[in-house]
């Protein structure tokens, strides 16, 4: 008598390999498709905004950092285009 012939033809083996193996087989089943998504690396929506608001962050960070340096060059440009017109008068 074979194996599963044998666990289906009593009923207590039938029941406990019924109670025991199927919670086996779901967990199982539960890391395999977990796995599968680890690999396929699919953003779940939550990630895919988390990942745009940080874009969006340091976007405006770049941003707000690149008018800082504007003001920067300019107060610079100022003071360069003073010193020249000093330079020029104390000249004459």
């Amino acid at each position: 008598m074979s194996v599963i012939t044998r666990i289906f033809s009593d009923q207590a083996l039938l029941a406990i390999t019924l109670i025991f193996g199927l919670p086996i087989v779901a967990v199982v089943g539960k890391y395999v498709v977990e796995v599968a998504k680890t690999l396929r690396k699919e953003p779940t929506s939550k990630e895919t905004r988390k990942l745009d608001a940080e874009e969006t962050e340091l976007i405006q960070n770049i941003y707000h950092g690149l008018q800082r340096m504007e003001q920067r060059i300019e107060a610079l440009e100022t003071i360069l285009m003073d010193r020249a017109g000093r330079e020029i008068v104390h000249r004459d």
